[in-house]
């Protein structure tokens, strides 16, 4: 089959890439849903994008909790989990939940002691959130740590961690302990009371999508359900679904089944400012408007994760379980400032990590007309709180399976991240089983690893293999997709209103991205360290603003800011921008052709 023409005839971008528009199959399937449900021909062919047939429609652009809730019991443990917790809980033993240092730990652990209190469990007295030190601790349990934990309490619950941490649990001693996680697990188990995790091995995949705040979340119904067959009432559930909502789009969980009624639901709760630490968060980032999924996972994710990147690594997850508006926005104005800090420390090692791997890349001698799977950098004195960042930047940029290790001494630990269909994560155990890497584990997307210098070359070059046999580097420079094209007269705010109904959008359901052919560039402005904005039309209709953020981290910046009058096709998601009451469309700029 010959390859599509490119969409506007561009080849290569200002960002090499190829545009690639609509298929026609797709087109058609829009056309027929948008005759048999009377839907707006634009949010028909999102729908239809993203698989939904003209059936489906409806129960798709009102994603029911109650509908696309599993059983929380089709996960193993999890009825062991949910008892030995509502034990704890209304007996009023000591409990300690030991979460990890991202969002999805922090959410997590939330979640429990807000649960915890509203149950009217003394959480100041008897309960402890414990988030381990990135640099001195490491992720996961560590046995130190559960040691300690165990003297002084009679269950431990692990959040969003723990799967693997055999040595570590096993110093809880004859504490309980309960893993609710999500992570990659191992061919045995941590010996301890309950491990709920959707990709053990032994589990039927089909909930593999889920992160560990919507596992906890799980649980939580569990307990509930318990409670209600004991003829008790437990605390309302759906009001801590704002938790749920930003560990799935932070933690990229891709936007499917429950996920997205998850994410749905808890915006509205989010909208409704009922906990402490999130509003103090949301006001502190400048939040404008009803919140979206761009805001979770740009606003506020980051900034919850500025503490255990580089700063006190349980400040996050302390300023999500407060109920005292004055401690939250305290916290907040410290993460507000460890994440312009954390930026700072991003750009300066991004910068030496690019080209240290664009020089691997091209000195790269292909094998078998293999071309490169891999793109990594390792160097000392890399933060560990910003690796994962710069990974998942040049991941991004190579459309490769990206690793990047900042050493210490003869030490040195790393995060990788993975493109769609290449299992980082299991390829990073395998790493492990083989002795190459001391430890690492993770998850499809995304995974951790620590090793030593003697061992780092011999272990790039056998992830490499791994990755290129299951497909890494053969898909070339990654192509923008394109939904159609758009006049900037048709841009308007109803359009972006009716497509935003098919959300939320994200990981695993794309918003449509619209190209603008041939427009002229009325203004243009760098604003902040890389971002451009600007102002666009095509001479016939009213000017649309646009926002392009790293816009000069390549070559877009300064191709527009210079454009000497020249015509350029735009490309990027529409979206409303609100500011002091007044809404008006803007465009997020992810690509630009010379026209």
């Amino acid at each position: 089959m010959s390859e599509a023409p490119a969409f506007l005839n561009v080849e290569a971008s200002l960002t090499g890439r190829r545009w690639l528009g609509p298929d026609i199959e797709t087109e058609r399937q829009a056309e027929t849903m948008a005759q048999q449900t009377g839907l707006a021909p634009a949010l028909c062919r999102t729908l239809a994008r993203l698989g939904v047939t003209a059936m489906d429609a409806p129960s798709y652009l009102e994603p029911s909790l109650r509908d696309l809730l599993p059983d929380p019991r089709s996960l193993r443990d999890m009825e062991a989990a949910a008892t030995r917790f509502l034990q704890a809980a209304q007996s009023g033993q000591r409990i300690a939940v030991f979460a990890d240092y991202d969002v999805d730990g922090g959410t997590s652990g939330a979640l429990l002691i807000h649960w915890l209190r509203e149950l009217g469990y003394p959480v100041d007295q008897r309960a402890t959130l414990y988030v381990p030190d990135r640099i001195d601790e490491g992720y996961g349990p560590n046995a130190p740590a559960i040691a300690e934990l165990a003297a002084n309490h009679d269950l431990i619950v692990c959040v969003d961690c723990g799967t693997l941490s055999h040595d570590a649990l096993a110093a809880a001693g004859d504490t309980d302990v309960v893993v609710l996680d999500h992570h990659l697990g191992g061919e045995t188990l941590p010996d301890v009371h309950a491990v709920v995790n959707p990709n053990r091995q032994d589990e039927s995949g089909d909930l593999t999508h889920l992160c560990a705040a919507a596992v906890v979340f799980l649980m939580l119904v569990e307990v509930g359900r318990q409670m209600r067959e004991a003829g008790n009432a437990g605390p309302n559930l759906l009001n801590l679904l704002d938790f749920v909502a930003l560990a799935t789009v932070a933690d990229v969980a891709p936007l499917i089944g429950v996920n997205r009624a998850f994410v749905r639901q808890g915006l509205k709760v989010l909208a409704q400012r009922r906990h402490a630490g999130l509003v103090a968060l949301a006001d502190s980032a400048g939040m404008d408007g009803p919140p979206t999924s761009y805001h979770l996972g740009f606003l506020l994710g980051p900034r919850i994760n500025a503490g255990g990147r580089i700063g006190k690594a349980d400040l996050g997850a302390r300023l999500l379980a407060t109920v005292d508006p004055q401690e939250a926005s305290a916290m907040a104005a410290q993460l507000e400032i460890l994440n312009r800090e954390r930026r700072e420390i991003e750009n300066l090692t991004r910068d030496v990590a690019m080209d240290q791997a664009q020089t691997r890349l091209d000195a790269h001698t292909p094998e078998n007309n293999q071309p490169a799977a891999l793109a990594w950098a390792a160097d000392d004195g890399w933060h560990p709180g910003v690796v994962g960042i710069v990974a998942s930047r040049m991941k991004e940029a190579t459309n490769l399976p990206a690793i990047v290790i900042g050493f210490d001494g003869d030490g040195g630990k790393g995060s990788g991240r993975s493109v769609s269909g290449v299992d980082l994560g299991h390829a990073i155990q395998k790493l492990v089983a083989e002795g190459l890497l001391e430890k690492g584990g993770g998850h499809k997307m995304a995974a951790g690893l620590s090793l030593t210098r003697a061992q780092l070359e011999p272990a790039m070059i056998r992830l490499e293999e791994l990755l290129a046999k299951q497909g890494a580097g053969l898909g070339g420079p990654a192509a923008l997709k394109l939904d159609a094209m758009l006049m900037p007269g048709a841009a308007q705010t109803d359009l972006v209103a009716k497509i935003e109904s098919a959300g939320p959008f994200g990981a695993g359901a794309p918003g449509p991205r619209f190209a603008f052919a041939s427009q002229k560039i009325f203004f243009a402005k760098r604003v902040g360290e890389s971002h451009l904005k600007i102002s666009f039309g095509d001479g016939m209709g009213p000017r649309i603003d646009a926002i392009c953020f790293g816009a000069f981290d390549g070559a877009i910046g300064p191709t527009l800011q210079n454009h000497n009058g020249a015509l350029f096709h735009l490309a990027g998601r529409l979206e409303i921008n609100r500011w002091q009451g007044r809404e008006s469309v803007q465009l997020r700029l992810e690509d630009v052709a010379e026209a």
